[in-house]
């Protein structure tokens, strides 16, 4: 039978210490942007989601600067979902990361699982660490809630068994999202079904990618004969798979800068991708239609790509490189997402043995055919439909509590999001002073001098500041809601009023 229960993972780790208390003002440095000159080849669905609402600001959200270098041994909450032949660790304080993928059968790990907790900045907005497989919603990079908690309960699985969820509400574009984790017994694939509502009377931009952490010294395979080259130059060019400037692309470890390869999978193939050692050995992911879009990322063996990994984990340690699946072709395009709607697809991770030596296409064509045999086509689209009669069932156990600011826009809005309660008693310190707004129309000043503390943006909100007292706090906030709504001037004018009260 399948099992879920708490345990405790100790790592070496850093602290990941305060966010900074200023609001994040400034535009974002973002690094993934194209040069006009290469939009004219784009496709042209590609090229409209690459311009359809990027993130500008990191509002909401505050910068996670203030990790440190120094590691010691730190015991992390996780959560353990195994069968008889597979075993996933997850952390539930860390974004619902899943740190490890154990095949015991074979007593593989599928994934790179990282000995240490370093903090870089590589998030959004700071703090991300390597390892394992990470949920990216938002925008383009790797989630704010790379470093947060995120809520955690037990569900009852499609086949009656006991299955993980994970939620949380996700600031930056203002939406909830799921991620059910399901093991049906005797499989040695980790269903994985997740679901981003909009429950907002307008259409939001919305963004996922699954990113995978495995070994280098692998080679990766996907289903196609050309990708979109990224190699943070600011172009993005179509190149021929496997091989690019002479060079055998498909094996990270032939790269020497940094680089993204989002591979052009044709409409009519299954969509997968797996990374393979030299025996043949290691990890593929795959998943129903939806979730199109296939990507590998390399640090490369320059220094500058070797240093990177060196921080991350520690001398000795092997590097990797992060096989991803996105909703669409590239990270560089966002989706709209129709006002009271959802989007929802499934994934499954497990073992691949075939051998990664040869012709491209016999590669290919071996690997596809073992992954048929394992796990057919299917199989994940009627896991899938199983998985969705599943996905508005109510937890029965709660396992980790993440942040009150979901509970707080549902108090606001009065909204019925099954399956993933937000709770009220999963409301905070950061939220006392908004729920206070909410039900009696003042915001109260911080006590002690404290610093203003969170902040919220939203239209919503912004009205709300508008007509509230006029009390430092409020004019604080109402400013840093206008500066977000590119009212500069006004900006200034209500924190000069919250100066002189």
């Amino acid at each position: 039978m399948t099992t879920i229960r708490r345990e405790v993972l100790t790592l070496s780790a850093a602290p990941l210490g305060p966010d900074n208390p200023l609001p994040p003002l400034r535009p974002l440095d973002e690094a993934h942007r194209i040069d006009d000159r290469d939009r004219a080849g784009l496709p042209r669905d590609m090229a409209r989601q690459i311009d359809y609402e990027p993130l500008r600001s990191l509002l909401p959200a505050q910068v996670r600067d203030g990790y440190g270098r120094g590691r010691e041994p730190r015991a992390l909450d996780a959560l353990v979902i195994e069968n008889d032949r597979l075993r996933a660790t997850v952390l539930p304080a860390l974004g619902g990361r899943i740190a490890s993928l154990h095949h015991k059968p074979t007593d593989r790990e599928l994934l790179y699982v990282n000995p240490v907790l370093q903090p870089a900045n590589f998030a959004l907005n700071g703090a991300w660490f390597s390892g394992g497989i990470e949920w990216n919603i938002g925008a383009t990079g790797h989630t704010t809630l790379s470093c947060s908690p995120v809520h955690a309960a037990c569900v009852p699985a499609p086949d009656g068994g006991r299955m993980l969820r994970l939620w949380e509400w996700e600031r930056l574009r203002d939406l909830p999202f799921q991620v059910d984790l399901w093991l049906p017994e005797g499989s040695d694939f980790l269903y994985v079904g997740a679901r981003i509502r909009n429950p907002h009377e307008r259409p939001a931009p919305t963004y996922w990618w699954s990113n995978i952490a495995v070994p280098e010294d692998r080679r990766v395979l996907a289903p196609a004969d050309e990708a979109w080259h990224f190699g943070y130059e600011r172009r993005l060019r179509r190149v021929p798979v496997p091989e690019y400037g002479g060079v055998d692309r498909t094996y990270p470890l032939n790269s020497t800068y940094a680089a993204d390869y989002f591979y052009e999978v044709p409409d009519d193939r299954r969509r997968w991708i797996a990374a393979l050692d030299a025996d043949g050995h290691g990890l593929v992911q795959t998943s129903t239609d939806l979730l199109r879009g296939r990507k590998l990322f390399v640090w490369g063996t320059g220094p500058g790509g070797r240093r990177w990994q060196e921080w991350l984990t520690e001398p000795g340690t092997g590097g990797y490189c992060e096989i991803q699946a996105g909703l669409v072709r590239t990270q560089l395009e966002h989706v709209k997402l129709e006002a009271e709607s959802e989007v929802s697809w499934l994934e499954a991770y497990g073992p691949l043995a075939a051998s990664p030596e040869g012709d491209w296409h016999t590669v290919l064509r071996r690997a596809e055919d073992r992954l048929e045999a394992a796990l057919p086509r299917a199989d994940v689209d009627a896991a899938y439909d199983a998985w969705r009669a599943c996905a508005d069932t109510e937890p029965d156990e709660r396992l980790a509590t993440g942040s009150g600011w979901g509970a707080l826009e549902v108090l606001r809005a009065g909204w019925k999001l099954p399956g993933t309660p937000f709770a009220e008693d999963t409301l905070g310190e950061e939220q006392r002073p908004w729920l206070h707004l909410l039900r009696a129309g003042s915001l109260p000043d911080p006590e002690h001098h404290e610093p203003p503390g969170g902040t919220l943006v939203a239209r919503p909100w912004r009205d709300m500041l508008e007509t509230a007292a006029a009390t430092p706090s409020a004019e604080y906030h109402l400013g840093v809601a206008q500066w977000h709504g590119d009212d500069r001037a006004q900006a200034v004018r209500s924190w000069e009023r919250g100066l002189k009260s």
